[in-house]
Formats: structure tokens, sequence, C-alpha cells
């Protein structure tokens, strides 16, 4: 089944009904992202250790449509945490969505909690 950005919409902590658990703080690499699977979505997760913090965003680059943003370079621009596409090294922040490239895609972002090793991602549904 094709993915759509339309699939994706960005998620605030108080759209959050239900916390979904992704796996275990091990089963990601440090400074790096994994990509996990809810129902039909692909989801981007970060450990950025650097900041002593997690991330998640649509795995869906949306410049060509590629399912590749957890294998996406991770660092900051400004103090704003981000993640450049593998493939055209488009960039957007991980706390936003926002192109940090001024273009007018984003992507959708999404909760993360630890919590006794686990790590959560909130969704809307």
């Amino acid at each position: 089944m094709q993915q759509t950005l339309e699939q994706y919409q960005t998620i605030t902590p108080k759209d959050v009904k239900t916390w979904v658990r992704v796996g275990r703080v091990h089963d990601f690499p440090e400074d790096g992202g994994v990509c996990v699977k809810h129902g039909t979505k692909q989801i981007a997760v970060f450990n950025f250790a650097r900041r002593m913090a997690w991330y998640a965003c649509q795995n869906l680059c949306p410049h060509k449509l590629e399912m590749v943003l957890s294998r996406g370079l991770t660092g900051d621009l400004d103090n704003e945490p981000k993640v450049a596409c593998p493939l055209h090294k488009k960039t957007f922040s991980l706390k936003s969505g926002k192109n940090l490239n001024g273009d007018d895609l984003k992507i959708a972002t999404y909760p993360v909690k630890i919590e006794r090793e686990n790590v959560y991602i909130g969704f809307s549904d």
C-alpha cells in the first residue's frame, strides 16, 4: 500500500489518546533512528543521546515520498534538533516538523515518553 502525506499529522502531548510501546531503550541506537510501524504508518524514532532527548516523526520524506527519515542524519541548527533526509539532505525540525531549508514541505512529529526503560509514542487514534 502506497503511503501518502495525508496519513500523517503532528500530534502534540495534549492530543494523545493512546501511548503505544514501540520497544525498549536499548533497541534504539544512540544518536540514531529506527523505523517502527503503527497501523499503516511508519514512524522514525530517534534516541538523540547528545541532547539526552527522544523524538519521533513520520518516516516518509515529503520531498520524494521515500521511507528514509529513520536513516537520516541528526544534528541541530541554532539549538533546534533536526533530521536531514539521507537522499537529498532536506532538513526538518524534530520538534515542530518545520522544513529548515525554507521549503513548504514539513513532517509530522509525535510525542515520545520513556517509562521503566520502555519507549512509547503518543497517538491520537
